[in-house]
């Protein structure tokens, strides 16, 4: 791995978010990310696909999701636009590819915010208290994005906090999972278990790996804020590979706590898996594991919230989407706009329940987008070849190569029925897209040359000072 020049390094006004990022900042984003609500129900499932080793699937899929997050190095530190896939895909391939990347990826953002915002007011926060599940998960919403809006310097640190929580409730898992094992209640021998009565070993490893991979996905949130990033070259490689491999650290630990402490069994058929732990040790109240929980749901909300106003943002900025969502706050240097039209359809989707339909698109939709991110980093190579700027990162020729694969081989053991929903959810994209192209090239040819990767880009202004 080796850092080269970047071929957009600030442009002036193009750029007039705040960066305010530290690498610090900038691991913990990706790690409460990563570390979100998923591993909170995620280990069941996978037990359910493959057997009482779960941390064999769960290393399986960490490794997969490093190909794709070694592509995203590269472009995010060549490229730190908030756009994130939509930029790259409309660098390499043009803006109708790039609208129906943001497309997808716009979509997952959305509906993942609205799912979780359903789960913030279901069953964790009814251990502590019962409420109308849509009136608090709008209110939930609309305070989210009021902490968005205020900046991202306040709200990473929120997110620091709430990593803390939920990292520590995994921890927590973890202690309680070696203890039942030490006081004799447990089984280790459920470590080495893979396989089901339907499926193979090799087959229930890729089953459970293509479940483990959605909770290690969070990491493409983040390349939307590599341009609030003080050093994106240095702070984004070091922050994302750090973070993924203290979760799969973590994940693995608790998937093999989990499966020594409870039967396979009982982890496949329950909805809050990590909580069968807690409850097998008795010695934690299960409310607080709740309020853990819940901290968890809404940090995780938070933070995809903050992608999907940053990629609404790009899109605009690149002309993909209405220019009204440029509009920052003076002040705050945050996309007000942006985050205002994102938290709107998002609390829509929560308050009509249509996101049952959708959810499990997530996973399909996030393919979609890592396969075009990876033939991105490939085509770019080859076009751009600026003069020297800033260093940026480079990963092996093989690493995307490997990462386009890795996303055709999942996307292969994806279910029929989600396909169905899939295919028709893209078809809208596609032809949105396909009026976005016809949109453009009605403009004056002017505007047209000024698209980034086609004809020559115009000369940058300097950037400016951040605010204090």
């Amino acid at each position: 791995m080796r850092t080269h020049p970047t071929a957009d390094a600030g442009s002036g006004v193009d750029e007039p978010l705040r960066k305010v990022l530290t690498t610090r900042l900038l691991y913990f984003f990706i790690l409460g990310d990563v570390l979100g609500a998923g591993v909170y129900v995620l280990i069941g499932e996978v037990a359910a696909k493959s057997g009482g080793a779960v941390w064999v699937p769960l290393t399986v899929a960490l490794l997969l999701a490093l190909l794709t997050a070694a592509s995203y190095a590269e472009l995010a530190t060549k490229y730190p636009r908030a756009g994130g896939a939509s930029y790259y895909a409309t660098r390499a391939y043009g803006p109708a590819v790039g609208f129906f990347t943001g497309f997808c990826m716009l979509a997952a953002g959305l509906v993942s915010v609205a799912a979780l915002a359903r789960g913030f007011a279901g069953e964790y926060l009814n251990a502590l208290v019962s409420l109308p599940v849509v009136l608090v998960a709008v209110v939930f919403l609309v305070l989210l994005g009021l902490l968005n809006a205020r900046g991202i310097r306040e709200s990473t640190r929120a997110n620091t906090l709430a990593t803390l929580v939920e990292t520590g409730g995994l921890l927590l898992v973890v202690g309680l999972g070696v203890w039942i094992v030490a006081r004799g209640d447990g089984d280790v021998g459920r470590l080495t278990q893979l396989g089901t009565d339907s499926a193979s070993p090799a087959a229930a490893v890729l089953a459970g790996a293509v479940l483990a991979y959605y909770s290690f996905v969070g990491f493409e949130t983040s390349v939307n804020v590599a341009e609030e990033t003080l050093d994106p070259g240095r702070s984004y490689p070091r922050a994302l590979f750090g973070a993924l491999a203290t979760a799969g650290i973590v994940y693995a630990a608790v998937g093999a706590a989990a499966s020594a402490a409870v039967p396979t069994s009982t982890l496949a058929a329950s909805d809050g898996p990590l909580l069968e732990v807690v409850r097998a040790a008795g010695a934690v109240p299960p409310r607080l594991f709740a309020f853990i929980a819940l901290v968890a749901v809404a940090n995780g909300a938070l933070l995809t919230g903050i992608m999907s106003s940053r990629l609404a943002f790009g899109m605009a900025r690149e002309g993909l989407l209405p220019t009204f969502l440029t509009r920052v706050l003076p002040v705050r240097r945050t996309p007000w706009a942006a985050i205002a039209a994102t938290t709107v359809v998002s609390a829509l989707l929560a308050a009509t329940g249509e996101i049952d339909v959708l959810a499990g698109t997530l996973v399909l939709l996030l393919l979609v987008v890592f396969l075009t991110v990876n033939t991105a980093v490939l085509v770019l190579r080859r076009r751009d070849r600026s003069a020297p700027a800033t260093a940026h990162f480079r990963a092996p020729r093989v690493v995307p190569v490997l990462g386009a694969l890795s996303c055709v081989v999942l996307a292969t053991q994806v279910e029929g029925e989600v396909w169905v929903r899939g295919v028709v959810l893209m078809a809208v994209g596609v032809a949105l897209g396909v009026l976005v192209l016809w949109q453009r090239r009605r403009r004056p040819a002017q505007d047209e040359a000024s698209l980034p990767g086609r004809g020559h880009s115009p000369e940058p202004a300097p950037a400016p000072a951040p605010e204090a």
